[in-house]
């Protein structure tokens, strides 16, 4: 959905890019340059290795931080990824509207459905975490939420695609 009518020389922000799937098939469909933002440092690493194997390392810029934080450092995209981070950020509505304020064309999401059998899976891999004292926490934001974030940064809603357990959103700037 992100690609759809081409990406040729279209620029990329991926925010908690982890591996870097999404900019590297980006890239590889021919998108210009990518942006990798992500908080681990072997995240990083390993995106890196993984375009320098593709023979996208010249393409790709990377930055070590939280993107709330380091918002400064970013570059406006035409394509902006949350693959699978948004339920891994507790202030959900910063990192969505951080992501929008820098989309020039569309932006894609990929996040836990809000279901109640989700949020009950959620909630006790959560406790699991705690009794372990592993601080990591998931979270199951209210899809509406999201997409309230969004649009109050201009962005529409394009498509909804939803799974047993994941749904995609994918957003655009009207006009684009």
């Amino acid at each position: 959905e992100l690609s759809t009518g081409g990406v040729d020389g279209l620029t990329v922000l991926d925010i908690g890019a982890g591996v870097g799937a999404v900019h590297h098939a980006l890239l590889a469909s021919g998108a210009a340059s990518a942006t990798d933002v992500d908080a681990s440092g072997p995240y990083l690493e390993a995106a890196r290795q993984e375009a320098e194997r593709l023979g996208l390392a010249d393409r790709v810029t990377y930055r070590k931080g939280d993107a709330v934080r380091v918002v400064p450092e970013l570059p406006p995209a035409d394509l902006v990824a949350l693959d699978r981070v948004v339920c891994c950020y507790p202030d959900m509505e910063a990192l969505v509207r951080v992501a929008a304020g820098r989309t020039r064309r569309r932006m894609g999401l990929v996040m836990p459905r809000d279901r109640g059998w989700i949020r009950a899976m959620i909630a006790l891999s959560n406790r699991w975490s705690a009794l372990t004292r592993d601080p990591f926490r998931v979270y199951v934001h209210r899809t509406d939420a999201v997409l309230d974030a969004a649009t109050t940064e201009g962005l529409a809603i394009r498509s909804l695609h939803r799974g047993l357990f994941w749904q995609t959103l994918v957003l655009e700037r009207p006009g684009t």
